[in-house]
């Protein structure tokens, strides 16, 4: 297992466990894997971003490799541009949803796509050894990358109607939740004619509107907006633009795996026989979408870089994760939060109804979340203790305990913070609050042992 990378990328408490001088070291081991440039690099809004950039773009300097630096941008952004302007590679600088005193880096292979667990393995390897390029023939150079975010706004909008978006005049609220989505979403949905509200539009790396995860109970701003400037949706962004939450224009927010299964409806309308990649901890109604459309649905672990690896060779149409992390092929197989808002709009004016109506039409469902606090050396005795308990459990990914597809909660160690997650999903609400609070007392009593 990867020492440094977690669930997404590797991140850290900025000058305590994240500290320049191993964003240095760990830039040089990154660079030796990726051999050449030229290397593009990105950040986020938070405050300590553009003093590791220095440091990411000298190291890289430092070992024969030019880069260029994009600036603020959301990480699709970032990655869209590795790909389409040709780059050797990406660094993206985020802490994503994580608080305010994190950051982190990311890498994005040539193909613009987060680089495998393999590669993961390779650079940690590449780290501990030292075995970094040494004695360059010649010192990298710096610049500036200008054509980033026009460049990932034009692709977006090469895979939806425009046209008929833009004739239909919706009306759109976006919590940019002072992230990087800030630099784009609006500019996206001036592009589409749509009247534009924003909320929390500065970006800020201290988050003081509410926080960089969008959640249920953090969006009642959005919410509100949306009722009152009578909006068609509404969109919250994380921290670094690639996930996205839904509001209907009832003021209801949906769960990632509602929008999830409303978009790819709608896109295996027009793609049948497709293949669809989720995780473990997805609901079990998109095995029914997808049945509708001869399609096929591939299960990964957890985690955006199991799903958009594992739709790269298999050419997989559709991925996404039940936090909001949607994911279109055609355009690029990574988390993409302006992506999803295109065919979210694309869906509405394909449809001509309302968001809140086509949310009616779905399968009924019924899935959670929660966590718990747990430090990491509590993990391993919380999992085979449960795994004890219910012996015949999936342990791919955390241990999923199933009486059936539709009954089931799973629970698993976060990959950027001291907790465990735990999921579920049941055939009731009823039957899926029981099963939440007989569980979260579960894990609570075996870690406080």
């Amino acid at each position: 297992m990867a020492k440094f990378f977690g669930t997404n990328g590797i991140r850290g408490v900025f000058s305590e466990d994240f500290t320049l001088e191993f964003v240095h070291d760990m830039t040089l081991a990154i660079g030796t894997y990726f051999e050449r440039g030229p290397i593009l690099i990105g950040y986020d809004g938070r405050e300590s971003s553009p003093i590791i950039c220095k440091v990411v773009s000298s190291a890289l300097n430092s070992i024969g490799i030019d880069c260029n630096v994009a600036g603020i941008v959301p990480t699709p952004c970032l990655e869209f541009g590795v790909k389409s302007l040709g780059y050797s590679g990406g660094i993206m600088i985020t802490a994503s949803h994580n608080p305010p005193q994190y950051n982190g880096i990311k890498p994005a292979a040539k193909d613009g796509v987060e680089i495998s667990r393999d590669d993961e393995l390779i650079i940690e390897d590449i780290y501990f050894k030292k075995n970094w390029i040494t004695n360059p023939s010649k010192w990298g150079t710096t610049g500036t990358e200008e054509r980033t975010i026009e460049t990932y706004l034009n692709g977006i909008l090469s895979h939806i109607d425009s046209s008929l978006i833009e004739s239909k005049k919706f009306r759109v609220v976006l919590d940019l939740g002072n992230g990087a989505q800030a630099v784009s979403a609006p500019d996206f949905c001036k592009k589409l004619q749509c009247e534009t509200f924003l909320v929390n539009q500065s970006i800020d790396g201290n988050f003081p509107g509410r926080g960089s995860e969008p959640t249920p109970q953090n969006l009642s701003t959005l919410s509100q907006t949306v009722l009152e400037k009578k909006a068609d949706v509404g969109i919250a962004f994380d921290g670094d633009g690639d996930r996205s939450i839904f509001c209907d224009d009832k003021g209801n927010i949906l769960t990632g795996d509602k929008s999830a299964l409303l978009l790819t409806q709608h896109i295996l309308k027009k793609n049948p026989n497709s293949l669809v990649v989720t995780c473990l901890n997805s609901g079990s109604n998109i095995e029914n979408i997808s049945e509708k459309f001869n399609s096929k649905v591939l299960r990964t672990k957890v985690g955006s870089v199991e799903v958009s690896r594992k739709m790269v060779p298999t050419n997989a149409l559709i991925g996404f994760e039940e936090n909001g992390g949607f994911m279109y092929g055609k355009h690029n197989q990574v988390r993409d939060g302006c992506m999803t808002l295109g065919l979210m709009l694309d869906l509405l004016a394909t449809s001509g109804k309302s968001l809140s109506d086509e949310i009616s039409l779905l399968p009924p469902s019924f899935t959670t979340k929660d966590k718990v606090s747990c430090p990491s050396e509590k993990v391993d005795e919380l999992i085979s203790s449960l795994k004890g308990e219910f012996p015949n459990s999936d342990i791919t990914d955390g241990i999923k305990i199933s009486d059936d597809p539709k009954n089931w909660v799973m629970i698993r160690p976060s990959g950027t913070e001291p907790i465990v997650r735990v999921y579920a999903e049941a055939e009731s609400q009823e039957k899926l609050d029981s099963l939440m609070t007989e569980y979260l007392e579960k894990v609570k009593t075996i870690i406080s042992r």
